[in-house]
C-alpha cells in the first residue's frame, strides 16, 4: 500500500526552483530542479509540485504538508515593484524616513553615495495628531477627524496598504490599535500594518522602516499565497502551506501575509537550517557555509551546531532590525555576468544573466559570458544540466568570453576562462571574511560547507584561500534550501524594550515583560495546534555600554530569574564583547535594552537513514574528461556519479562528481571522503 504521508519542499531561486520530495514513513527522498519563472514564480511551484509528483509515482492527495521558501517579499523590495501604500504618523514626524541615519554603506564614497529612494513617496504620509509620552503614557489620545480625512485622501490615490507609525508606541500600543480599527471601518479593503505588532522596540527609524516595508510587500504577498492556495486545491493537494521565515523557521500562510517582511530572507534561511542539519550529522559544530545559486552567494556562520543571528538584517540598502538568520550575500553566482571596464579592469558581477535569458551557453539568447560559461569552458560542468534537460553549448561559451573578455584582454580564451574564475573566487572569500574574520573567528577552526548549483565547484578553492580545516559538500547540494526547508519548526520571535541599567535594574519589570512575552509566545503555539510538549521558549536580552549605540544579544535561563543569573548575563556580554570588539570594560556602566522570546514548535520530521557501506575502499569513476586546473592545464580527470557513491569510499583527486543538481570539483592534492550520511568531506592530502 502507498504512503499517503509525504512532504514536498520548494524552494524557489532567481535562476532555478528546487524540489524535494519525502515519504515520511520509511525516510526516502526524490529531488528534482526545475527553471525559475520570474515573470511569475507560481508558474514554476506548481510546474515543480507535478514533476516531483510524477517522478515519485504518487497521487497528489497523498501530499501531507508542503514547505516553501520564496523571494517574493525580497524581490518586491529590491526591484521597486512594491504596492501604493500610505501612512500615519505622529504629528511632526513625517520625514523620520528621509532623515534615517546619518551614515553611508561601508563600501561606498562619500562624495557619490546616493541616498536610496525610500519606499514610499512624502506626499504620501499623513500626520494625526496623537502622543504617547517615553514612560508610555497617553499624552493625547488620537483624534479620529485626522484619520478620517487621511483615509478619504488615500482613497483619491488607490492606496493598497497603509503603515502606522507612532512614537514610543512599543510602549502602549493604545493608540496605533485604535487607529488601526478606524482605518478597516473606513477602508475595508486595504491592508494595514502597526508599528506595534511588527517591530515593537525604540529607534524611531527603524521601526518606521520595517513596518513601512511590511506595508509595502503584503499586498503581492497576500495575493501571491492566495494563488499558491488555490492553485493546490487546482492540483488536488489539500495539506497545510508552511512558509520559510527569515530567522530560519516557519509559519503559516494567515501569519504570513500579516507579517509578510519576515520573508525577506525566506530562501537562503532554509539552506542555513538545511546546514545546520548536515553539520550535525557529520560531527561538525563550527562551520562557515556558503550557498552559490544563479545570481547570488549567500554566506553565513555556524557555531556549536547552531545558526548565528542578527537583529540587524537588511533588505538591499534598507535596515529592518527583525530577527534573521545573519547572512552576508554578495552578487556572485553561475550567472553573474563578466565584463571589461573602460579602464580595461576585469570584473564579475553583480549583474546576473538569471534563468532568461541565462548563460551564453544556455542558447537563449544570452551574449555575456558568465561563471557558468567559463566553468563549462574550464571542463568542470558536463556538456549538460539537470541530468540532460539543460543542454549547454559550449561554442556559444566560447564566443562570449572571447568577445567580451579576452579580446579586450589579449589573452587567451583558456586564460580569459580561468580569470573569471579567480575574481569571482576572489570576490568570495572577501565575503566569506565578513563573517568570519571581522567577527573575531579563525577559519582555521572551521569546515567550509559549500551547496547551491554552484557551490561545490568552487569550494575547494575557496577553502584553499581561506585556509579551512576542509569542505563538507551535502548529498544533494543543488536542493539543500529545499531540504533545510523539511528541518525546519514553527518559529516565532517577540521583543519589547525594556530599558534597565544593571547598576539598578527593576528585576521585577524584567519579570513582567518575560511573562507577558512567554504567554504571547504559548497563545501562538496554540493556535498553531502545537502540542505543549512540542513547545520550546528560549530567552534573550539585548545588552550595550551606557550610551552606545549598538547592542549584543545574549541568551539567559528564564528560571528562577535572580541576582545571579543577571550577573551571568553581564558577564557572557563582557566576553562576546571581547571576542567581536577585542575589549570589554568591566567597569562601565552595562544597560539591558530588548528582552526577547523566541518560540518554537516542533515539527515531526523524517530521519533519513545512512547510506550502504562500500566494500571497498576506492570509488569506481564511470568516465572521463579533460578537465582545466590551475599550473596544471588541462588533465584526464576520472567522473563519479554521486548516486553509485557508498559510505567511506575515497576519491583522491583530481576527481569530478556528477549529479543531477550539481557538481563537485576534486583538485589534485586533495582526498575526498564520503561520510555515512552520503556528504563528501575533501582535504588537503
Amino acid at each position: 500500500m502507498v504512503s499517503s504521508n509525504f512532504s514536498v519542499a520548494l524552494d524557489v531561486g532567481g535562476t532555478f526552483t528546487d524540489v524535494v520530495l519525502v515519504d515520511m514513513s520509511i525516510g526516502r527522498r526524490w529531488t528534482i530542479k526545475t527553471p525559475s519563472t520570474p515573470h511569475n514564480p507560481a508558474e514554476a511551484f506548481f510546474s515543480g509540485i507535478e514533476k516531483i509528483i510524477r517522478l515519485a509515482d504518487i497521487e497528489a492527495s497523498d501530499v501531507s504538508r508542503v514547505f516553501h521558501g520564496s523571494t517574493i517579499a525580497t524581490n518586491a523590495v529590491l526591484e521597486g515593484k512594491g504596492a501604493s501604500i500610505g501612512m500615519l504618523i505622529t504629528n511632526g514626524f513625517k520625514y523620520v524616513l528621509e532623515i534615517g541615519r546619518h551614515d553611508i554603506p561601508r563600501k561606498e564614497n562619500l562624495y557619490t553615495w546616493v541616498k536610496p529612494a525610500r519606499p514610499i513617496r512624502p506626499r504620501h504620509i499623513r500626520e494625526v495628531r496623537e502622543r504617547v509620552a517615553v514612560d508610555g503614557s497617553i499624552e493625547l489620545q488620537i483624534e479620529p477627524q485626522d484619520v478620517h480625512d487621511a483615509c478619504e485622501y488615500f482613497k483619491s490615490l488607490d492606496i493598497e496598504a497603509i503603515a502606522v507609525i507612532f512614537l514610543h508606541s512599543y510602549l502602549n500600543p493604545e493608540n496605533e490599535k485604535e487607529t488601526l480599527r478606524l482605518v478597516k471601518e473606513l477602508l475595508p479593503g486595504v491592508l494595514v500594518s502597526i508599528s506595534s505588532d511588527v517591530l515593537p522596540v525604540f529607534r524611531e527609524y527603524e521601526r518606521a522602516m520595517a513596518t513601512t516595508l511590511n506595508a509595502y510587500v503584503s499586498p503581492k504577498v497576500s495575493t501571491y499565497i492566495s494563488e499558491l492556495h488555490s492553485g493546490m486545491s487546482s492540483q488536488g493537494i489539500d495539506a497545510p502551506l508552511l512558509i520559510m521565515k527569515s530567522n530560519g523557521g516557519v509559519f503559516g500562510p494567515e501569519e504570513a501575509a500579516r507579517q509578510s517582511i519576515d520573508l525577506a530572507l525566506s530562501g537562503p534561511a532554509a539552506g542555513i537550517v538545511g546546514a545546520c542539519d548536515i553539520a550535525l550529522n557529520s560531527g561538525t559544530l563550527d562551520a562557515i557555509t556558503v550557498d552559490i545559486g544563479g545570481t547570488s552567494a549567500d554566506i553565513s556562520l555556524i557555531r556549536n551546531g547552531l545558526a548565528t543571528m542578527t537583529n540587524e538584517g537588511e533588505i538591499g540598502p534598507f535596515p529592518i532590525h527583525l530577527p534573521t538568520v545573519d547572512i552576508h550575500t554578495i552578487g556572485a553566482g553561475g550567472g553573474s555576468i563578466a565584463s571589461v571596464s573602460p579602464e580595461g579592469i576585469l570584473t564579475v558581477g553583480p549583474a546576473s544573466a538569471g534563468a532568461s535569458p541565462g548563460p551564453a551557453c544556455y542558447g537563449k539568447g544570452g551574449k555575456s559570458p558568465t561563471v557558468t560559461d567559463a566553468n563549462l569552458v574550464l571542463g568542470r560542468i558536463p556538456p549538460h544540466l539537470l541530468d540532460g534537460e539543460v543542454p549547454l553549448n559550449v561554442e556559444l561559451a566560447e564566443q562570449a568570453i572571447v568577445e567580451a573578455v579576452a579580446r579586450p584582454l589579449g589573452l587567451s580564451l583558456i586564460a580569459a576562462a580561468a580569470g573569471i574564475l579567480d575574481i569571482v573566487n576572489n570576490n568570495m572569500v572577501g565575503a566569506l571574511k565578513v563573517v568570519s574574520v571581522e567577527k573575531g573567528y579563525d577559519p582555521t577552526e572551521f569546515v567550509l560547507i559549500a551547496y547551491g548549483g554552484a557551490g561545490p565547484m568552487h569550494a575547494s578553492e575557496l577553502s584553499r584561500h581561506l585556509g579551512t580545516r576542509g569542505v563538507l559538500i551535502p548529498h544533494f547540494p543543488g536542493v539543500l534550501c529545499a531540504t533545510g526547508l523539511l528541518a525546519s519548526d514553527l518559529q516565532y520571535d517577540f521583543v519589547r524594550t525594556c530599558l534597565q541599567r544593571a547598576s539598578n535594574y527593576d528585576l521585577e519589570a524584567i519579570k513582567k515583560v518575560l511573562v507577558e512575552l512567554s504567554i504571547h509566545a504559548n497563545q501562538k503555539l496554540a493556535v498553531e495546534n502545537v502540542k505543549p510538549s512540542d513547545r520550546e521558549t528560549t530567552c534573550f536580552a539585548d545588552i550595550r555600554y551606557a550610551k552606545q549605540g549598538y547592542e549584543l544579544t545574549v541568551p539567559f535561563s528564564r528560571q528562577d530569574l535572580d541576582q545571579h543569573v543577571i550577573d551571568e548575563l553581564i558577564d557572557e556580554f563582557h566576553a562576546r564583547h571581547q571576542q567581536l570588539y577585542t575589549f570589554c570594560d568591566r567597569s562601565a556602566d552595562v544597560e539591558i535594552v530588548n528582552i526577547r522570546v523566541k518560540a518554537i514548535g516542533h515539527i515531526d520530521k523524517v530521519k533519513l537513514g545512512p547510506l550502504s557501506q562500500a566494500d571497498i575502499e576506492k570509488a569506481i569513476s564511470h568516465t572521463k574528461r579533460s578537465v582545466f586546473f590551475p599550473t596544471l592545464g588541462f588533465i584526464d580527470t576520472p567522473v563519479y556519479r554521486r548516486e553509485k557513491l557508498l559510505a567511506g569510499q575515497r576519491i583522491t583527486g583530481p576527481g569530478i562528481v556528477d549529479q543531477p543538481d550539481s557538481t563537485t570539483v576534486i583538485f589534485p592534492g586533495e582526498q575526498g571522503v564520503v561520510d555515512t550520511y552520503g556528504s563528501i568531506y575533501i582535504e588537503q592530502q
